[in-house]
């Protein structure tokens, strides 16, 4: 090291400072690179880079007892001290020892591809205290009321690489939608859990709700409510059911996030392309943000995705999510403002725990494009037991508000049944319905505007023991299938008509894992 170089470090606090340089491995889609650091370190600074234009890598950090924080694409240092750290980094003690790197190869370019990673061990902080960090815990329930509370369960802050706002930004554009609760899903790390607290007391009208984007590179998925971190390396030393398993041990919910999101490079592994768990998933996002502009396709996909994910007997709820990383400000064509979608869940009232309840016995409405949508409450004469009817026959009806002049229909295990014309402010759609011999049906409602859906309920099952949940029923020989694509394969999209209708799109600052221009 040459002297001047050296007198810098000093001055800076800088007791150690390495370089490591290397060849990205061949194999597997993750790779670590150990360091040590020595005693007395208070702050350390990471510094990385891919060498090849054409590599995209994700980055992020353990410590000798487990996770430090995860950047994916941020463009800047990761800074880890003990009072502070950098946006996506946990503040905390810094043993010493051996620490690790973690790189995602989100995609590789030409190889061999390289890598640059500069490690500097501070003995003075160059970041200011963190006084507003504290360990996260659920807040009282906001309202004490039982009823359907309005929500977005896909929201990105700061603590994402790929996204601008902060806390207080989403809460108050939240608020002004009329909003209830916010998901705050940053791309695997739990670094927004410190400042939930500081946040939510300056904003008592808005529950903000930990989650995690559960982002891999076959996949995204929300563990909603999740506090705790959960490797992303599906396939490579942790099976989904595994990963799964953990965020569920927490008490979280497992959601599949745009599933049918297939654009290539625009958003890598936004698609979902692993196989589901035998137990099912949670909830799926039938919706997600850009529907009212580009999101027809995308959503008509999610539908068709959920409705064979249901023919395997799965429990799944419908769910949906803006996916805003920038708190409805300068959006582009491609995005939606936070709100859009709308999740309206019923829950006994609203706190983080009755918020999971309520999505857990599948009470849930989507509203495709915002609050302002109709509304429609899917309910039966015989009181089901979570999300199923126990019963030889019952009457179904679904009471529909705000879509007069519209149009209403149940689907029925899967089939679109024919469209009623809504001709009053509060109008009720009832249906007869009876068990089947073997297995059980689902229904669910719709709402259309304009020749699309626009609000979509949960399903209600009915069936005539417990024992015969999860066997699906018969597809109605009377009722002929629509073209909702029910039979579609997993994953079938339209992403490959979108990027043609894009063209060229600029390639941002990579972001974790690899999204150039948009996460998901």
């Amino acid at each position: 090291m040459r002297l001047p170089l050296l007198l810098l470090l000093l001055v800076r606090g800088v007791t150690d400072s390495q370089v490591l340089e290397g060849e990205v491995p061949a194999e597997g889609r993750f790779f670590d690179v150990p360091f040590e650091i020595p005693p007395g370190t208070v702050e350390l600074e990471v510094r990385h880079e891919s060498l090849e234009g054409g590599t995209i890598l994700d980055w992020g950090l353990e410590d000798p007892h487990g996770f430090r924080g995860y950047g994916g694409g941020n463009p800047e240092s990761a800074l880890v001290g003990e009072r502070a750290a950098s946006r996506s980094y946990l503040a905390g003690p810094l043993p010493p020892g051996t620490w690790r790197v973690t790189v995602g190869k989100a995609k590789v370019g030409a190889t061999p591809a390289h890598y640059r990673i500069e490690i500097l061990a501070h003995t003075q902080a160059t970041l200011p205290p963190q006084p507003e960090r504290r360990p996260y815990q659920p807040v009282p329930a906001l309202s004490a009321e039982a009823r359907w509370y309005a929500g977005d369960l896909h929201v990105h802050s700061r603590e994402s690489g790929d996204a601008r706002p902060p806390l207080d930004e989403i809460a108050t554009f939240a608020r002004g939608r009329g909003l209830d609760f916010v998901v705050l899903s940053e791309h695997n790390t739990t670094s927004t859990l410190d400042f939930l607290g500081d946040a939510q007391a300056r904003h008592p009208g808005v529950l903000l709700v930990p989650g995690i984007e559960y982002t891999t590179y076959q996949g995204h998925a929300n563990a909603l409510g999740a506090t705790g971190y959960v490797r992303p390396r599906v396939n490579e030393g942790l099976s989904l059911d595994e990963a799964v398993a953990a965020f569920r041990a927490q008490g979280a919910l497992f959601s599949i996030n745009h599933p049918t999101y297939d654009v290539g490079d625009l958003c890598i592994g936004c698609a979902w392309r692993l196989a589901v768990p035998p137990g099912g998933v949670d909830a799926i996002e039938v919706a997600n943000g850009g529907w009212e502009k580009l999101g027809r396709l995308f959503s008509e996909g999610a539908l068709a995705y959920w409705d064979w994910l249901l023919a395997q007997g799965h429990h799944t709820v419908a769910v949906g999510g803006s996916d805003d990383h920038r708190a409805g400000v300068d959006l582009d064509f491609t995005q939606s403002p936070l709100g859009s979608p709308t999740t309206l869940v019923f829950a006994r009232e609203l706190s983080v725990a009755a918020l999971l309840d309520g999505i857990r016995q599948g009470r849930t409405v989507v509203k495709l494009q915002g609050p302002e949508d109709p509304m429609v409450v899917l309910d039966s004469d015989v009181p089901p037991t979570g999300d199923t009817v126990l019963a030889e026959r019952a009457r179904l009806h679904a009471r529909v508000t705000g879509a007069r002049g519209h149009q209403v229909r149940f689907v029925h295990n899967g089939v679109r049944l024919p469209l009623v014309d809504v001709d009053s402010d509060d109008f009720t759609l009832t249906r007869e319905v009876s068990a089947p011999a073997r297995g059980e049906d689902r229904f669910r409602v719709e709402v259309w505007v304009n020749a699309h859906p626009r609000s979509v309920t949960s399903h209600l099952w009915v069936t005539r023991s417990a024992d015969q949940r999860g066997t699906p029923g018969p597809v109605p020989p009377d009722e002929p299938a629509s073209a909702c694509g029910c039979g579609a394969a997993p994953g079938a999209g339209g992403g490959l008509l979108l990027l043609l209708l894009w063209g060229p799109r600029r390639r941002g600052v990579s972001t974790g894992p690899g999204r150039p221009t948009r996460a998901g």
